[in-house]
């Protein structure tokens, strides 16, 4: 899954739908930014919720744990800052159960698989949300940094300097 990251990190990555999205993590060791794409397995307003197929082992699983910062990009919406929760086992496993209600073909090939991938009795699920506080639109510079304050967007223009190629 990490062929579809420069789609998202200079700005594309609405071409891939609603269903991938892209969670920048930083390095528990490094505190460098770090990229991985994932399917959505629960969609709400305001609320994005991604199975970790490796479970606890992932390394983006562990770098949220670690300092739980991440940053995501899906369809158009690019780099919005989002508080992240890790659900226990049983909130894990009822968001499974409800995902596989709602995509029972899907979840024929992919249950077994991510039972097997995670080594965990059931796959942890993450949780995104909105910082407390967020608004749209007229977020003040002063509290632009401050992670449960406010998500920021970051420009096309912006990543595409980031990611190396022309604004």
């Amino acid at each position: 899954m990490r062929a579809p990251i420069p789609l998202y990190r200079a700005g594309w990555g609405w071409l891939l739908g609603h269903r991938l999205l892209m969670i920048e993590h930083l390095g528990r060791a490094s505190h460098q930014p770090r990229f991985v794409v994932v399917e959505v397995v629960d969609r709400k307003p305001n609320v994005v919720r991604v199975a970790s197929g490796f479970g606890h082992r992932a390394q983006w699983y562990r770098n949220l744990r670690a300092n739980g910062v991440a940053y995501l990009s899906t369809g158009t919406a690019h780099r919005v800052l989002a508080k992240v929760q890790l659900l226990d086992a049983g909130g894990s496993a009822a968001v499974l159960r409800e995902y596989s209600r709602r995509h029972p073909f899907a979840w024929r090939l992919l249950g077994p698989a991510l039972t097997s991938l995670s080594g965990d009795a059931v796959t942890p699920i993450v949780e995104f949300t909105r910082p407390e506080g967020w608004t749209p639109h007229h977020t003040p510079p002063s509290r632009c940094h401050a992670p449960s304050r406010a998500f920021l967007i970051r420009s096309r223009a912006t990543s595409a300097r980031r990611a190396g190629g022309n604004p």
